[in-house]
């Protein structure tokens, strides 16, 4: 195994033609340069140089070994630069992975960030309601719905961002609409359309608190997801409960309501890889993820949705 670093001080001796004018240009001791040429000459085997007067000259061996010394340099100073590149976030890829509601409230302006500060990173985006169990399918950075105690895989490390309250969302003319906030219960005599196709924690969390309430949800109509299920509340099929986000873009003739006793709260999490975690795209992500959340959890306390909810908040979260 050829030393890269016996290399380098080889190619500067045969460039300079002398110990001494080697170890000039480096900032070594003469001595230093000869024992690297020397050991160098005892690795490979061969004769490297012949004395040339006062100075050294490369024997045929030594000329050709120089000109692959040059090819491995170049090779491994490009090497470094990748290496360097990576560091710093300029090129290398970064896999994000979100569910519906957060992808269109929240993406843009984590992607527009990426793409403006790390123009050379490569974004693999997937759509995915679910954490996956297989270690191949997890992303370097993975938004998600989840218990607030929910636990991450080894080499990975989960990071709250926002507790998030539901709401119902009733059509036009409905009694309740103009209501400041309506008890689960009082719900359970209406036609349901459900809106979650991945039967993930989103459902199983309302069907618990729906449970708590002492009924179970009478879905009527199932949608597979929240534009749908609020198209159909706006043509009068049946209400809908939801996480706040998916309410954001109401379709005209619906409205939001708060639901309490219970409220039914959801955790959205950050689940980042370790192993990419101190990256500086990766850095960056959390942040803006962070940030949004803020804002979010800020427009919540001061929207009048919320303004007569008897919802307790406790640390900058909802609590039910």
């Amino acid at each position: 195994m050829l030393d890269t670093h016996r290399l380098r001080i080889f190619r500067s001796v045969v460039a300079s033609g002398s110990v001494q004018a080697a170890a000039a240009n480096l900032g070594y001791t003469p001595s230093a340069v000869s024992q690297h040429v020397t050991a160098l000459q005892r690795e490979t085997g061969l004769v490297l140089f012949e004395r040339a007067g006062r100075g050294l000259r490369a024997t045929g061996a030594g000329l050709l070994l120089a000109e692959q010394a040059d090819a491995i340099l170049d090779r491994l100073g490009e090497a470094e630069a990748v290496v360097a590149d990576l560091r710093a976030g300029r090129t290398g890829a970064l896999s994000l992975s979100y569910f519906a509601s957060v992808g269109a409230a929240w993406l843009p302006r984590v992607v527009r960030l990426l793409t403006s500060e790390f123009p050379g990173v490569r974004l693999d985006l997937a759509l995915r309601d679910w954490l996956p169990d297989d270690p191949a399918d997890r992303s370097d950075v993975q938004i998600a719905v989840e218990r607030p105690d929910f636990a991450a895989w080894p080499g990975f490390t989960a990071h709250h961002l926002l507790d998030e309250p539901y709401v119902v969302v009733l059509p036009e003319g409905h009694p309740m609409t103009g209501r400041e906030e309506i008890e689960l219960a009082e719900l359970a005599s209406e036609q349901w359309v459900d809106n979650d196709f991945a039967r993930g924690w989103c459902r199983r969390n309302l069907i618990e608190a729906c449970t708590a309430a002492g009924f179970r949800p009478p879905f009527h109509v199932e949608a597979h997801d929240y534009p749908t299920a609020l198209a159909f509340v706006a043509a009068g099929i049946g209400v809908t409960v939801l996480p706040e986000l998916g309410a954001i873009h109401l379709p005209a003739g619906t409205h939001a309501v708060p639901v309490v006793q219970p409220t039914p709260v959801r955790s959205i999490l950050a689940v980042v890889r370790d192993a990419v975690a101190s990256t500086p795209p990766v850095l960056a992500t959390c942040a803006e993820l962070r940030e949004i959340a803020a804002e979010c959890l800020m427009r919540s306390r001061s929207s009048p949705l919320w303004a007569g909810a008897s919802v307790h908040r406790a640390s900058g979260s909802y609590i039910s």
